[in-house]
C-alpha cells in the first residue's frame, strides 16, 4: 500500500540527516592486488614501509666535478681529472689529493670525494680542470637514504595512489600493490516515456539521459557502472531489473519514487527484502529520494528529473561510493562566494542553486545559470557550482555570501561544508 501524503511528509529529513544516515550505511569493499601501472587513483589497502635506501648511495646532484673540498679551498685551483662518471657508473678508484672526477647528475660519488663543483664554475684545461670557486664540504652531494631509509613509513591504508606515491613505490622496487576494490554499480531507469538516445522519434518520448549522466559520474570517481537499461512502469519488469541489479555492490535507479499511481520503486524494493531507510529530503531539487538497504547493499531510488538526479547523486550517492572505496575525503570542495543577485525562496526546504563562478578583484562571485527548474539540464551543464541556501532562509540579499560546492574541482574534503 502506498504511503498517505501526510505520512510521506512526516518521513522527510534534512540534507544533513540524510547525508549522515547514508554515509553511515556505506559498507567497506574488499581489496584486490593490482600491478602498479593499473593502480593510479585507487585507494591503498596496506601499510607500506621502505625496505631500501633511496638513494642507495651518495650521488651527485649536479653535472660537474667530484673532488676533495680541501684541494680547492684556495680557488682558483687546478686539479687533475682522473675519471669520467656518467649516471649509472660506479668509480673503480678513489679520489686522491689534487684529483677530480668528471661526474654527471645521479652518478655515485667516488671514494675520497666530499664535494661536487658545478660545471659552470669550472674550466677544462687539457687533462686538468680549473675550479674557480671554493666548494663547501658536502656541496651538491645527495646522501644515501636522504629520501627514505629502511623502516620509514611511506604510505598507509586510505592513501590515494597519485603519481608521486606510484613513483615512490616503483623506486622501492614494488610492482604490485593492494588496493580497495572498485564498486560495481547497477544503473537502471524506469518510465514508459523513456527510450535510448538512438531511438528518439517524434512520438513524445524522451531519451534516458539520466542513465548516461550517472554512468559518466560513476566513471569519474573510478566506480564501474553496469547499465541495465530501461524498464516500463510496471512492477514485474521493474522487479526483474532490480533482481539483476542486486548482483552489483550498489544500485542506482531513476524515476518512479514519487507518489504517482505508477511509481513502483519503493513497493518493489520492499518485496525484495529492502529496508527503507529514508524517503524524501527537505531539499530542492531532489526531494523524493528513496534510500534502501538490501543486506549491506545500498540502493538509491533517485528522482526522474535530470537536475534532481544529478544533484542528489552529488550530495549523497557520490560520497557514499567514495566511502565504500576507502576514501576519507568524500565531499566536493566548498568555497564562500558573493551572490551577485538576490535569491528568494519559501521556508522549509534547502535549495541547491546552480551558479556560474567568476573571480573579480580577488572575490569569488556567483550568479545563477538561468532557469532553475529541475528539468533544465542545460542549467547544470553551465554550472560551476551549487550554491547552498539553508531550509529556514527565505531571502539572500545581493552581495551576501553563500557556500558554493565546486563541481569541477578535484579537491575533496572530509566534511561537507554546509
Amino acid at each position: 500500500m502506498r504511503e498517505a501524503k501526510g505520512e510521506a511528509e512526516r518521513s522527510t529529513v534534512s540534507v544533513a540527516e540524510a547525508r549522515e544516515l547514508i554515509l553511515g550505511s556505506a559498507p567497506a569493499l574488499g581489496r584486490e592486488t593490482l600491478g602498479l601501472e593499473r593502480a593510479t587513483g585507487r585507494v591503498l589497502a596496506e601499510q607500506i614501509h621502505a625496505g631500501v635506501l633511496i638513494p642507495p648511495e651518495d650521488n651527485s646532484a649536479m653535472d660537474g666535478y667530484a673532488l676533495r673540498a680541501a684541494d680547492a679551498v684556495r680557488a682558483p685551483s687546478l686539479l687533475r681529472v682522473v675519471d669520467d662518471l656518467p649516471a649509472g657508473k660506479r668509480s673503480q678508484r678513489a679520489i686522491g689529493a689534487g684529483e677530480a672526477a668528471r661526474i654527471m647528475t645521479g652518478a655515485a660519488i667516488p671514494a675520497g670525494a666530499d664535494a661536487v663543483v658545478m660545471v659552470e664554475d669550472t674550466a677544462v684545461e687539457g687533462e686538468q680542470v680549473r675550479v674557480r670557486s671554493a666548494p663547501k664540504l658536502g656541496q651538491h652531494i645527495r646522501r644515501a637514504g636522504s629520501d627514505v631509509h629502511p623502516g620509514v613509513l611511506v604510505a598507509s591504508p586510505g592513501d590515494i595512489l597519485r603519481a608521486p606515491l606510484v613513483g615512490m613505490l616503483a623506486a622501492l622496487g614494488r610492482t604490485q600493490v593492494s588496493v580497495r576494490a572498485r564498486p560495481r554499480v547497477a544503473v537502471l531507469a524506469t518510465g514508459d516515456e523513456l527510450v535510448e538516445p538512438d531511438r528518439l522519434r517524434a512520438d513524445g518520448r524522451i531519451a534516458s539521459s539520466n542513465s548516461y549522466a550517472l554512468c559518466a559520474g560513476l566513471r569519474e570517481i573510478g566506480a564501474e557502472p553496469v547499465y541495465l537499461g530501461i524498464a516500463p512502469d510496471e512492477p514485474d519488469p521493474i522487479e526483474a531489473q532490480f533482481r539483476a541489479a542486486l548482483a552489483c555492490d550498489a544500485v542506482i535507479s531513476t524515476g518512479g519514487v514519487s507518489v504517482g499511481d505508477r511509481d513502483w520503486i519503493k513497493q518493489v524494493l520492499a518485496g525484495l527484502g529492502g529496508n527503507l531507510r529514508l524517503w524524501r529530503i527537505r531539499m530542492k531539487p531532489g526531494a523524493p529520494l528513496a534510500f534502501v538497504t538490501i543486506g549491506e547493499r545500498p540502493v538509491f531510488g533517485l528522482p526522474g528529473n535530470p537536475v534532481s538526479t544529478l544533484v542528489t547523486f552529488e550530495q549523497f550517492v557520490r560520497p557514499c561510493l567514495l566511502r565504500m572505496m576507502g576514501h576519507t575525503r568524500v565531499y566536493r570542495a566548498v568555497e564562500s562566494a558573493v551572490l551577485d543577485e538576490a535569491y528568494d525562496k519559501p521556508k522549509g526546504r534547502a535549495h541547491f542553486v546552480r551558479v556560474t563562478l567568476e573571480r573579480r578583484a580577488g572575490e569569488l562571485h556567483a550568479r545563477e545559470t538561468g532557469a532553475q527548474g529541475s528539468n533544465i539540464l542545460l542549467s547544470m551543464v553551465r554550472a560551476d557550482g551549487l550554491a547552498f541556501v539553508a531550509e529556514d532562509t527565505t531571502r539572500v540579499e545581493a552581495g551576501a555570501r553563500v557556500p558554493v560546492q565546486l563541481l569541477h574541482s578535484d579537491d575533496l574534503q572530509t566534511e561537507p561544508g554546509f
